[in-house]
């Protein structure tokens, strides 16, 4: 008998304003699906291959990520009124937050992801359905999986 996952009937959830607790990881890494290049390049009028050259780096396995801001070592894209810059074109990793495939591993996992989330303590917190979680979980793997090749236009 397959045993559905805990999390299979909705977490209440809602990012609050002015957070960015999940931005402020120092040195964290954020890992660029291809799609998540493809935007990002488009957002800032690039190529592919010049957006990679002035906004990414590379994880120690050979993915591209994006680089952090030398001075806070938070994402360069968090700015001082903790907000994202680029929000309506952020990565997939950022956009699946707090649904990661490693926070929901365990409800221990979760329960350190809740204590360090508000839009998982938010009393206006909105259900986000277990098919949307998954999706969500789904998004986080190919962005983990990341890019560690790209031809150049």
């Amino acid at each position: 008998m397959k045993v559905k996952p805990w999390w299979k009937d909705g977490i209440e959830f809602l990012c609050q304003p002015d957070c960015g607790k999940c931005c402020e990881e120092p040195n964290g890494m954020v890992f660029l699906a291809k799609s998540d290049i493809i935007r990002l390049a488009d957002h800032f009028d690039l190529t592919t291959s010049e957006y990679l050259k002035q906004h990414c780096k590379r994880s120690i396995d050979g993915r591209f990520i994006l680089a952090s801001n030398l001075e806070t070592k938070f994402c360069q894209y968090y700015n001082e009124n903790k907000q994202c810059d680029v929000y309506v074109s952020r990565p997939s990793q950022c956009r699946a937050f707090p649904f990661w495939q490693e926070n929901l591993a365990t409800k221990k996992h979760w329960k350190q992801v809740v204590n360090s989330c508000p839009g998982l303590q938010s009393e206006d917190g909105m259900l986000i359905d277990g098919n949307t979680i998954r999706l969500h979980m789904n998004e986080d793997r190919i962005a983990s999986v990341g890019i560690r090749h790209w031809s150049s236009e």
